[in-house]
């Protein structure tokens, strides 16, 4: 089958981010780590898997940052990982196959991957997280039948979606309504890593609430907020017209845009009523300011603005990972900041239930009346994966949030 594939080498690597240089074609060029290929179709590696033929994949931040290289090698994620990698983790698609040990799924179901390689796809007794439904956390992302992996995508032994047929685990196969289509169902790992943050971290009952990025996990930031904290006043910061447009329709009440520091700060002051304290050189933090800030973008320019605009004892949510430098923290200090990190999801307490944070996805659709599919932008074979990621690459000018790979029936065909 064809898939493309991400291999760890240095000469690719070095050559890439020399080329880059000169043309960002470079990172889906013919030297780049990233690659369409003939690979064999996926094995069950125990009985209780499945094969899942990929309708729909979602292409992640995190997929698209390690195409283009952002990042750096002393991270210490870069120790729960394995090559080569076959990325896309947001994956639906229909069971193609299954396993004798198999129970409750069956040939020709519609499936959301829940992705995380936790200990029950790797053979293991739960750890203590997985015991409490914190899947994201396991102790056991390096032990076990796989190779190190914290979910499909990063392992080599877990394939994933951008390839027409993925191997799961039947606990990550979680079935899709009927009344839910593919369309709505591929925005379901973002939308839950999203939930997870505000579930986590919730603001204050008639507070104010700052998303910070409204790329996918802002805009569905801001969907959740005002479904389940209607009396919270939300704002936002988007870099894009167009993302800025669509934080509107979702119901943020005002959009900033991303400016310069010092005018996005005056700004949220005049907003929130704060007084503005100026130090002797550089920029003012804000006596007052929001209560919660969810940065899904998680830069130390964003960390910058959010310590100064955080009110005291406001929290700020680090949903999103970029290559750190350093940043101006003295306000977390005198404020009194939390300043907390969120990963992903696993298992959800909300209206004291519990529930899988797609499952809740799918019941919030329904009860809420949440709608975040006006966030898909564009839709690209396969094959065209070069035109995919310099979609993403050039948001701006392309317009794109979320983009996908769709599958035909005929997608498993083989390189020539």
């Amino acid at each position: 089958m064809n898939a493309l594939v991400f291999e760890n080498s240095f000469p690719r690597l070095a050559a890439t981010k020399l080329l880059s240089l000169l043309t960002p074609r470079a990172f889906v060029g013919a030297l780049s780590p990233i690659q369409l290929r003939a690979i064999p179709e996926p094995e069950l590696p125990a009985e209780d898997w499945v094969v899942v033929r990929t309708r729909l994949c979602g292409l992640c931040g995190s997929d698209y940052k390690q195409v283009f290289l952002n990042g750096s090698i002393d991270n210490p994620m870069t120790a729960m990982i394995s090559f080569p990698q076959v990325l896309g983790h947001e994956v639906v698609g229909v069971i193609d196959r299954i396993g004798p040990s198999v129970s409750g799924l069956s040939v020709g179901q519609r499936v959301v991957l829940n992705p995380w390689l936790s200990c029950a796809p790797r053979g293991l007794a739960l750890c203590e997280w997985c015991e409490q439904g914190d899947l994201a956390q396991c102790s056991n992302f390096r032990r076990g039948s796989l190779e190190p992996g914290i979910h499909t995508g990063n392992s080599r032994d877990a394939t994933g979606g951008f390839a027409p047929l993925v191997p799961a685990h039947e606990s990550m196969c979680i079935p899709i309504p009927d009344d839910i289509p593919d369309e709505v169902a591929v925005l379901a790992d973002p939308f839950a890593v999203s939930l997870h943050a505000i579930l986590q971290h919730p603001p204050p009952a008639d507070g104010l609430a700052l998303v910070y990025g409204c790329g996918t996990l802002g805009l569905a930031a801001i969907a959740i907020l005002r479904a389940l904290h209607p009396t919270v006043k939300v704002l936002a910061v988007s870099r894009f017209d167009h993302q800025r447009q669509l934080a509107e329709k979702l119901g943020a009440h005002r959009v900033f845009a991303h400016a310069p520091h010092r005018s996005l700060i005056d700004q949220i002051a005049a907003e929130t009523g704060a007084e503005l304290l100026e130090p002797w050189r550089g920029l003012p933090m804000l006596g007052g300011g929001v209560h919660t800030l969810y940065d899904t973008v998680t830069s130390p320019g964003t960390l910058e603005v959010g310590v100064r605009i955080t009110r005291s004892r406001g929290t700020i949510v680090a949903l999103g990972v970029e290559a750190a430098k350093r940043f101006e923290w003295t306000p977390l200090y005198f404020k009194e900041i939390s300043l907390v990190g969120s990963n992903a999801f696993g298992i959800e307490t909300f209206d004291d239930r519990r529930m899988h944070a797609i499952e809740w996805y799918f019941e919030l659709i329904r009860t809420h009346r949440i709608d975040i599919s006006p966030i898909i932008t564009h839709r690209f074979s396969l094959a065209d994966y070069r035109d995919a990621f310099l979609t993403c690459h050039d948001q701006g000018r392309s317009r794109a949030v979320k983009v996908l790979f769709e599958y035909s029936d005929k997608s498993a065909s083989t390189v020539a």
